[in-house]
């Protein structure tokens, strides 16, 4: 099994390396490991985020650690390029860094250079090498904000080699029971169900919010319907409400923001009535959409709306309604959630609503217009059931600090 694994790298390598002659992320995510230097550290605490998302996941106990232990040096490294991108120059960490491709040889070298003292990693990607490198010099590595379903390579009878990885974590702190119930069934019990350390971090963002320029003079006292992280598929949905409700304004963050893709989906708005936010010194009150052509704002926007559109639900899966929800607004978002507790959570207290087409957008959106008492319950709801799921990083940082 190690050997077909260790292929399976390989070949991912070849590909992306393939992919990097015509598509932008691929030639970061290559040119990125091959262009970075190392800077050595006599022992570190290494955090691993997969993305952007899983960053903002982790942050609060990256905050909590870098509190407990401030003379430690901390070292970062993300697989995607769009976490690398966004947070390489983050004040939390002394060096930030693209996790190097797990191989044996790899996983040794960077481990003799940073000898870290622990690591954590924030609610998956799973690394062979560089796990067993971890247990082999016996070295705490913990797993935050995990999540796990019957369905992934774990449970299967094909899946030995990735049980034996959840072997070499010292702890796993994992979001609900089920996870925990799963993880017995395999005899892993070095398991707490702390919860999700994304409910902290949006509760915090959403008590101390950055203020945005121009946003509140886009808002002009005008309601706002918020969609953010969008794909394609979500935007032509968003674009049938431009007629419906003239009395709103609508700000879209597209989850790519190449020229090509602001472009496209500027084309599809009123263009009369539409800026993109890097042009906000040129805002004039009859401007109705507003297109957020940078990243890093998102979670601060979501204070200055009314109603949120979360995206992604076409495609792979939804990103994170909680930024939103933290701000009390209800959340719409596409039809594939079934991976995220929340938005299931979210729908039973008819705080979150899914739609598969434009009827449905319209309806919901209608509602929650013209329904206030409809509106202010799920409001409450989405506020209440935020508040209520904070507390996992404290049972974090406690147990690793005791």
């Amino acid at each position: 099994m190690l050997l077909l694994y260790n292929t399976g790298v390989q070949l991912y390598f070849v590909a992306i390396y393939i992919a990097s002659f015509f598509n932008k992320k691929a030639k970061l995510w290559v040119n990125g490991r091959k262009e970075q230097a190392f800077i050595r550290f006599s022992g570190c605490i290494w955090f691993h985020f997969a993305s952007l998302g899983e960053f903002e996941q982790g942050r609060p106990v990256l905050e909590g650690i870098r509190e407990l232990y401030p003379d430690e040096k901390i070292v970062i490294t993300f697989f995607s390029p769009s976490g690398y991108e966004v947070r390489k120059n983050t004040p939390l960490a002394d060096a930030v860094y693209y996790l190097p491709l797990d191989t044996a040889a790899n996983a040794r070298y960077f481990i003799d250079f940073f000898q870290p003292k622990m690591a954590v990693f924030t609610k998956y990607e799973y690394w062979y090498h560089f796990f067993n490198e971890t247990n082999n010099r016996n070295i705490p590595l913990y797993v935050i904000s995990g999540i796990f379903r019957p369905n992934q390579v774990f449970f299967k009878w094909y899946g030995g080699l990735h049980r034996k990885m959840l072997g070499f974590v010292r702890r796993f702190f994992v979001q609900d029971e089920g996870s925990l119930e799963l993880l017995h069934q395999i005899g892993v019990t070095n398991v707490t169900v702390s919860g999700d350390t994304r409910f902290d971090r949006v509760w915090v963002n959403s008590l101390q919010p950055k203020a945005i320029a121009g946003i509140a003079e886009f808002k002009n006292d005008q309601k706002i319907f918020i969609a953010g992280s969008t794909w394609p598929a979500d935007e032509q949905l968003i674009a049938t409400l431009t007629t419906q409700y003239p009395g709103w304004k609508f700000i879209i963050a597209p989850h790519e923001i190449s020229e090509e893709k602001i472009a496209k989906l500027i084309s599809i708005l009123p263009s009369d009535t539409t800026l993109r936010y890097s042009q906000i010194s040129n805002l004039t009150p009859d401007i109705s959409y507003l297109i957020i052509d940078n990243v890093g704002m998102l979670s601060s926007l979501y204070q200055y709306a009314d109603i949120a559109y979360i995206g992604g639900g076409f495609g792979a899966g939804i990103h994170n309604t909680l930024e939103a929800g933290a701000f009390g607004l209800p959340v719409i978002f596409g039809p594939e959630y079934s991976k995220f507790k929340e938005a299931k959570d979210l729908i039973a207290l008819q705080a979150g609503f899914s739609v598969a087409d434009e009827a449905a957008l319209k309806t919901i959106t209608g509602k929650l217009i013209n329904d206030h008492v409809f509106y202010n319950k799920a409001s409450l709801a989405v506020t209440t059931y935020v508040k209520e799921h904070t507390g996992a990083t404290a049972a974090i940082i406690n147990f690793i600090k005791n």
